[in-house]
């Protein structure tokens, strides 16, 4: 198949796939009128690619799975190399977990003491009302 349909079935553009290319995720292989060709394989490369980039992994950290793919192994995960950024992602993965829980405790403490405020003031409210300069000036003349 040629570049178009590629990029079609894939769900991007060529202009993606020249960029894949470029940075040897993709095999460039012509055809006899020079136009580059691509088989069923090299979907499968591109949906590694774009699963990867989904789960928010860089281009370069998908280079691992599309090399094992490229190995002949079934899935691209199944490599040494695959499975060490899996373990790196899921570190990074759990410390912004962690940082993010961090922030959410500092969040709810925030609120907490926020919401307290406000009823101390709405009951100091009910007991006496505000009263503000002009009022009491306009009350004396």
């Amino acid at each position: 198949m040629r570049i178009g349909e590629l990029a079609q079935r894939a769900g991007t553009t060529t202009r993606a796939l020249r960029y894949y290319e470029q940075l040897g995720l993709l095999p460039a292989r012509r055809s006899g009128n020079g136009y580059r060709a691509y088989g069923e394989d090299d979907l499968r490369l591109l949906e590694q690619i774009r699963t990867l980039q989904d789960f928010g992994f860089g281009l370069e950290e998908t280079r691992p799975f599309v090399e094992c793919l490229q190995a002949g192994h079934p899935a691209g995960d199944s490599c040494p190399a695959s499975l060490e950024v899996y373990r790196r992602k899921l570190a990074e993965l759990d410390g912004c977990i962690a940082r993010l829980q961090e922030v959410r405790a500092q969040v709810a403490e925030q609120f907490e003491r926020a919401e307290q405020a406000r009823d101390e003031l709405a009951a100091g409210a009910a007991a006496e009302p505000p009263r503000c300069e002009l009022a009491i000036e306009w009350e004396g003349r």
